[in-house]
């Protein structure tokens, strides 16, 4: 069965080689409360694999192809050498990884069309609510324009009203990615983190077919029946398999993430080629293995 992990996370080697350090130079305090954290026990929340290490670790899972996602980030200066990163990632390793850009209204417009034109296929890890912007603010809107102009699928954070509260969390009112799909018909979203269970909430979610969830954290946030409860309201052909790697999804068991454990998770839950690669598949042009 052929697996495709939708949503990771990969860093340039400048952050990888200090987190801590590169983000008090670069006024990224929150992607600093998010990603360089240590739990109680003093294990790392997340770590930081070069490209290889992230190869391997997809070898070791049997994951075909990864989807990088960029982060939410609250400078322009972070977007585009993330976008630069990405395009290097996709042309050394085009049969294995696509790549999402990111972006912040300090970035313009260009820089969608500059990743666009280096191979980036779609937009995302983006939060609005964390990058200090509205979703109705018209710099987002003429972006989501350029997206259906691209043809671009785009990934928001999202997280579930009735979640735990967690260092760095951040409220994203549910009825506004609702709104937000209505008025850009053509554009598909990938809501993440099973888009705050939204089609169980709002059952209206269910008639808007550019509405994907992704399956992304899935163990912190959701018990393992998540699986079969969201797949009991929601068509299969909605859902997409993503984990969120490198972050460690499984701390009481694991000191350092691994792909393989939730994948085991959803196949026990029922997940099938569909949700782990038809979905993005279809979403998505890239070259093929």
């Amino acid at each position: 069965m052929r697996i495709v992990d939708a949503h990771v996370h990969l860093y340039p080697p400048e952050i990888v080689a200090d987190p801590g350090a590169w983000a008090r130079a670069n006024s990224e305090p929150h992607w600093a409360e998010m990603c360089t954290r240590l739990r109680r026990d003093g294990t790392p929340v997340q770590t930081f694999p070069t490209v290889d290490e992230l190869l391997r670790e997809m070898d070791r899972a049997g994951v075909e192809h990864a989807v990088l996602l960029g982060w939410y980030w609250n400078n322009a200066a972070p977007c585009g050498r993330q976008n630069a990163f990405f395009a290097e990632c996709v042309r050394e390793h085009p049969t294995r990884l696509s790549a999402f850009a990111t972006w912040h209204p300090q970035c313009g417009f260009d820089e969608l069309r500059r990743a666009r034109d280096a191979g980036l296929c779609g937009l995302g890890e983006l939060s609005p609510h964390s990058q200090n912007y509205r979703m109705g603010d018209p710099a987002f809107a003429r972006v989501l324009d350029l997206c259906a102009e691209f043809r671009w699928p785009v990934n928001l954070h999202v997280t579930d009203p009735e979640s735990r509260p967690y260092p760095g969390r951040v409220e994203t009112p549910l009825t506004e990615f609702l709104v937000l799909a209505r008025q850009f018909p053509t554009v598909n979203f990938i809501l993440a983190h099973w888009g705050g269970r939204l089609p169980m909430k709002d059952r209206s979610a269910l008639e808007l077919s550019n509405l994907y969830y992704d399956t992304a954290a899935t163990p912190l946030l959701y018990r393992s029946e998540i699986w079969n409860q969201f797949l009991a309201d929601v068509p299969s052909s909605r859902v997409i398999f993503g984990s969120d790697f490198p972050l460690n999804l499984y701390p009481r068991i694991d000191k350092a993430p691994v792909m393989r454990r939730l994948i085991g998770e959803a196949i026990s839950g029922g997940v099938g080629e569909a949700i782990f690669a038809r979905n993005i598949d279809h979403l998505l042009t890239r070259p093929k293995s």
